[in-house]
């Protein structure tokens, strides 16, 4: 699983675009897009600020201890009914 589909469930799953997640993080929406296409790697700051602008702390620490975070994701969703 690449890193960059997780940021971008994340984002989507808060209802958040692209231009709306880079005006949280400071940031163009070019450089959203590369994050989540994996072409830049986000420093621990930008992943702290893009965990809390989207509400998906719990999935960014499963992700980083080696658990399937889109899955949780997924998992999350149908538990809540989306």
């Amino acid at each position: 699983m690449k890193f960059g589909a997780i940021l971008q469930a994340c984002r989507e799953r808060a209802g958040l675009t692209q231009e709306e997640i880079a005006e949280k993080l400071h940031r163009s929406r070019s450089c959203i897009s590369k994050f989540e296409n994996d072409k830049k790697t986000l420093d621990a700051q930008t992943l702290i600020e893009w965990a809390k602008a989207t509400q998906a702390n719990e999935v960014v620490v499963a992700f980083l201890y080696g658990m399937d975070g889109l899955g949780m994701i997924q998992n999350l969703m149908s538990l809540l009914g989306g």
